[in-house]
C-alpha cells in the first residue's frame, strides 16, 4: 500500500479477538459479549478477567482473581515517597504515568520477555496484569491525598475494586449507589479496540518492553484531550454554557467559529455511542437517587445534545463516551482533573489484554513513510552559507 492515510484511518494494524465495534449499528462487544449486557450483569473484576483470558470465568476463577486484586493493592513506601516529591500542581495523569513507569523498577521482570515464547509464561503475564490493574486504582486515589498535603488512605481487602477506590479517595465508607455507578463506568471504559492509546501500547509491547512501560506509554497517549482527556473538557464546556436555555445559542456560535464540541462525534460510530446511552441512563438514575438535587450540568448536557443532534446528526455526529462520564463523576464529588485517571484505571485491563495478545503473535512495528524532503545534496561548510 503506497497511499498515505492521515491518522491511519481504516488501515488494519493488527488482528485481534478482544473487542469489536459496529459503528453503523452502534454495537460494542468484548469477546463477543455486548457492552450493554456486561454493564447490566457483570462487574469490573469479571470484565477485566474476560478481557485478559478470553472467556467468562467460573465462580472459582473469578473469586481467585478478585482475591489477587485485593491482595495486590498496597504500594511500597518508596513509591509513596517518590509521589510526595512530585509537584502538587501536576496533573494526575502525569503523576500516574510517572508512577506506573516506576513499577518496573520495584517489581522487575524484564528478563521474562527476552524469548520468542514470552507469552507462554502465563504466571508472569497474568501476575503483572493483576498487579498493574490493582495498583493503578491505588495510585490514583493516593495522589488525591498526597497532592493536598496528606498521607494516603490505606486500601482495604474487604471491598471490591470500585468500592475500595472510593474509600481510598474519600477516607469514608463508599456510598453503595456511587460504587455501582463507578463499577459500571469502569466496565464501559475497559476496552475499545485499537484506539490511540491501545495502539501505542501495541507498539511498545512489540519491542518487548516491560508491561509497566507499555502501560505508561498508553497513559501518556490517553492524556491527550483528543482521547481520554475529553471528559474533563466536556464538564468545563457545560459549565461555560451555564444553563440549558443557553445551549443552542452557544452551539450556533461555536459552529460558526468552527470550534470543538467536546464529547460529540467519534471516528468509529455513525450513531450515538452505546456507552453514552448507558451513561446517560446512569445519570438519570443519579438524578432520582439524589432526589432531583443535581448540578445544572446534566440538564445543560441534554439541551446541548438535542441541539447538536438536530444540527450534526445528519453528519453522523452524536455523543460519545466522554459526554456523560464526567458529569457522573462530578456528581460523585470527584475532581475534574481525575476523570481521565479513572478512565486509565479501567482501560489498563484492555491495554494488558492487547499486550498479551501482541506477545503471542509478536512482530515489531516498523511502518514506512512517504518522504517529502530534499533530494540528496552536498554538505555546505558554515563559512559558505
Amino acid at each position: 500500500m503506497n497511499e498515505y492515510v492521515p491518522g491511519l484511518e481504516g488501515v488494519p494494524a493488527t488482528r485481534s479477538n478482544i473487542s469489536h465495534i459496529d459503528g453503523e449499528q452502534g454495537v460494542l462487544a468484548y469477546r463477543g459479549y455486548p457492552i450493554a449486557e456486561l454493564a447490566e450483569h457483570s462487574s469490573f473484576e469479571e470484565t477485566a478477567l474476560l478481557l485478559l483470558d478470553g472467556q467468562l470465568p467460573t465462580t472459582q476463577e473469578l473469586a481467585d482473581f478478585d482475591t489477587q486484586l485485593r491482595t495486590n493493592r498496597r504500594m511500597k513506601y518508596n513509591i509513596r515517597a517518590m509521589m510526595k516529591s512530585l509537584p502538587s500542581s501536576g496533573h494526575p495523569m502525569e503523576m500516574l504515568q510517572t508512577a506506573v513507569a516506576s513499577l518496573g523498577m520495584f517489581y522487575p521482570g524484564r528478563e521474562r520477555l527476552t524469548g520468542p515464547n514470552a507469552w507462554e509464561d502465563l504466571e508472569y503475564v497474568h501476575g503483572m496484569s493483576v498487579r498493574i490493574i490493582a495498583r493503578m486504582a491505588t495510585l490514583v486515589a493516593m495522589w488525591e491525598h498526597i497532592r493536598n498535603g496528606y498521607d494516603p488512605v490505606e486500601p482495604r481487602t474487604d471491598l471490591n475494586h470500585a468500592e475500595n477506590f472510593l474509600y481510598m479517595l474519600t477516607g469514608e465508607d463508599p456510598d453503595p449507589f456511587f460504587a455501582k455507578v463507578l463499577d459500571v463506568s469502569l466496565v464501559l471504559h475497559a476496552e475499545h479496540t485499537i484506539n490511540a492509546s491501545t495502539f501505542a501500547a501495541l507498539v511498545a509491547g512489540s519491542t518487548l518492553a516491560t508491561p509497566s512501560a507499555v502501560v505508561a506509554v498508553a497513559i501518556g497517549t490517553l492524556f491527550g484531550p483528543l482521547h481520554g482527556g475529553a471528559n474533563q473538557k466536556v464538564v468545563e464546556m457545560l459549565a461555560e454554557i451555564g444553563a440549558p436555555d443557553k445551549a443552542k445559542p452557544w452551539l450556533d456560535k461555536q459552529l460558526a467559529a468552527k470550534g470543538k464540541i467536546w464529547g460529540m462525534g467519534h471516528r468509529e460510530y455513525k450513531v450515538k455511542d452505546p456507552r453514552a446511552i448507558i451513561l446517560q441512563r446512569l445519570m438519570e438514575k443519579m438524578v432520582d437517587y439524589q432526589g432531583g438535587k443535581v448540578s445544572p450540568l446534566f440538564e445543560t448536557a441534554l439541551a446541548l445534545e438535542e441541539a447538536a443532534v438536530e444540527r450534526l446528526g445528519p453528519k453522523g455526529v452524536y455523543p460519545n463516551v466522554d459526554y456523560y462520564s464526567g458529569i457522573l463523576y462530578a456528581e460523585m464529588g470527584i475532581p475534574g482533573d481525575q476523570f481521565t485517571s479513572i478512565f486509565a484505571m479501567a482501560r489498563c485491563a484492555g491495554w494488558l489484554a492487547h499486550w498479551r495478545e501482541q506477545l503471542r503473535y509478536n512482530r515489531i512495528f516498523r511502518p514506512t513513510q512517504m518522504y517529502t524532503g530534499e533530494d540528496v545534496r552536498s554538505y555546505v561548510p558554515i563559512k559558505q552559507r
